[in-house]
């Protein structure tokens, strides 16, 4: 039998209470460690990556999330290689958020794999339930995007700013509005023009 059943259901999908989650599973220590990476001072780059290195799991090749941000319990999010997050971020782990490889993520994003019942009734019994986030390799969430629990986002899309994501997103898009819907394909147009681009700049 599990030592905390209420923490194993948190990360099943499953109804659960906060307060009933074991005091050696709360988010306590998360919580703190965050806060001490807000309050360094921003040229102490070196000192915030090892301490975000605690909080964000993963290869942790070139990765960097730009103070102030918050977390739930921070534990529970992993990133690939080459991750970097702009300020404010809400990364509310109460399930696993999993981020690939050559991910950029905007200011003010929220990840929020906590949710609540719509019955009223259940919900003031305080029963929540969490679902995990997944974001694939190569996307970019543009500011102000706030992704909802359970959400999957396919590899090489991009979300544009202000977007709701409710339902997944397949590879390969871009998705706007709220709730966030595909606007169209990225296609081999894009590529051209943008190569064509970082050409120019290479040759200036």
């Amino acid at each position: 039998m599990s030592k905390d059943p209420e923490y194993d259901r948190m990360l099943a999908g499953k109804l659960y209470v906060t307060d009933k989650i074991k005091e050696f599973n709360r988010e306590w220590p998360g919580k703190r460690l965050v806060q001490r990476i807000n309050q360094l001072p921003a040229d102490h780059v070196h000192e915030i990556i090892a301490l975000e290195r605690r909080i964000f799991q993963g290869e942790h090749d070139n990765v960097f999330v730009q103070p102030p941000f918050e977390v739930d319990y921070g534990r529970h999010i992993k990133v690939g290689r080459n991750f970097y997050c702009n300020v404010n971020a809400v990364f509310l782990d109460t399930n696993w958020i999993t981020i690939g490889d050559n991910v950029k993520i905007g200011p003010r994003v929220n990840l929020l794999t906590a949710g609540h019942p719509v019955d009223a009734g259940v919900r003031t019994d305080l029963l929540e339930f969490a679902r995990p986030i997944t974001i694939g390799d190569n996307t970019w969430l543009g500011g102000n995007v706030t992704v909802l629990p359970g959400v999957t986002i396919g590899s090489n899309s991009v979300v544009g700013a202000g977007a709701v994501v409710t339902k997944d997103v397949p590879d390969n898009v871009i998705v706007v509005g709220t709730p966030a819907k595909v606007l169209r394909e990225i296609t081999d147009a894009d590529r051209e023009y943008w190569e064509r681009q970082a050409d120019e700049y290479y040759l200036d």
